[in-house]
């Protein structure tokens, strides 16, 4: 169903001249308004955390209604395929990552990127503080706990830019007692919340955020299906706009977005989303580098060739992929 704007734009003005029944008229339009909202449902690459920020502020703050949608927001977590939910119809939008993207190409696979909320991959490596591990370079040879998913991302980059080997890698963990324990140890992190929990543990350390050495993927994009793009793209627009006005408005006030993230998920505590927030402002995870001009969410051809170059030099993509089928960028700003 297509949301009639005219339409609303009538009835505002009508009740802005008959001041007299403003109430009752508000109430009607509120009435039809909700009957009128597209179903839209946008699923999360994990569980409720202030990463997802903007898409519950956007929801909270009835901006989502405001732009046309009843938007329902699908949690995530490590058993949950995003991809497969999105290709199946089960969602309409799903966050998702660029070589993601990049491999759905590869598949022949009809995944399109619209958005890119993070122009920044929070992804970390951690090690303590004053052993000499506080650069890539100084972690060539040294033994790294790495998860799958990151051996086929990051790792492959890490090989070929800065000469790391795979006799370096170690089972992952999944927390970081044993980090803790070991002054020694080194392991994959987030920029968004290890300090958070190190700081609990009591241990010095300190993260080097990939994205500040040359990995160039962006992250939490919105992806859609390319049947949605043709069919409509009015919808797909307005799902975009409501996004990224959500994470203005999240970055501006977020206590209407965090109750809600805590009421989906109670392990988000006050001081965590805070922590993690102070964190995307400070190393500008969503707000930099295009985003800094044309506003978030924006990509750019540039920045997609980029990454793609970085994933064909570490053999991960073929030359040939026609790359440019992943994403779209008439949905945002761009250079």
């Amino acid at each position: 169903m297509k949301y009639n704007f005219e339409w609303l734009r009538f009835r505002r003005n009508r009740v802005m001249v008959q001041g007299a029944i403003a109430v009752l008229s508000l109430s009607a339009v509120s009435a039809v308004s909700a009957q009128e909202l597209d179903e839209v449902t946008v699923g999360m690459s994990w569980y409720a955390q202030a990463e997802h920020g903007g898409f519950y502020q956007a929801k909270a703050e009835g901006i989502y209604e405001n732009h046309g949608l009843d938007v329902t927001i699908r949690d995530g977590g490590p058993n949950v395929n995003g991809m497969q939910l999105l290709m199946g119809g089960a969602t309409d939008f799903q966050t998702g990552y660029s070589l993601n993207t990049l491999n759905a190409v590869k598949q022949g696979i009809p995944l399109v990127t619209i958005a890119a909320i993070m122009q920044k991959d929070p992804q970390t490596l951690v090690a303590h503080k004053g052993v000499g591990h506080d650069s890539l370079e100084k972690l060539k040879g040294e033994p790294i706990k790495i998860p799958t998913a990151g051996r086929v991302a990051y790792w492959p980059w890490l090989k070929a830019k800065y000469d790391y080997s795979d006799s370096q890698l170690r089972p992952y963990d999944y927390n970081f007692g044993p980090f803790v324990a070991d002054e020694q140890a080194i392991q994959q992190g987030y920029i968004t919340n290890d300090g958070y929990f190190l700081a609990q543990a009591g241990a010095e350390a300190q993260s080097i955020l990939l994205a500040d050495n040359g990995w160039s993927p962006y992250a939490y994009t919105i992806d859609t299906t390319q049947q949605t793009i043709d069919a409509q793209p009015e919808l797909v627009q307005r799902f975009v706009d409501a996004t990224v006005e959500g994470y203005r408005r999240y970055f501006e006030n977020p206590a209407p977005g965090n109750a809600l993230i805590q009421e989906r998920n109670a392990d988000q505590a006050d001081a965590l989303l805070v922590y993690s927030l102070d964190k995307m402002k400070q190393y500008g995870i969503v707000k930099s580098g295009d985003a800094e001009q044309y506003g978030i969410g924006a990509m750019s051809d540039a920045r997609w060739q980029t990454f793609f170059q970085q994933m064909v030099d570490a053999k991960v993509l073929p030359a040939d992929l026609d790359y440019e089928k992943g994403y779209a960028l008439e949905f945002i700003d761009h250079p």
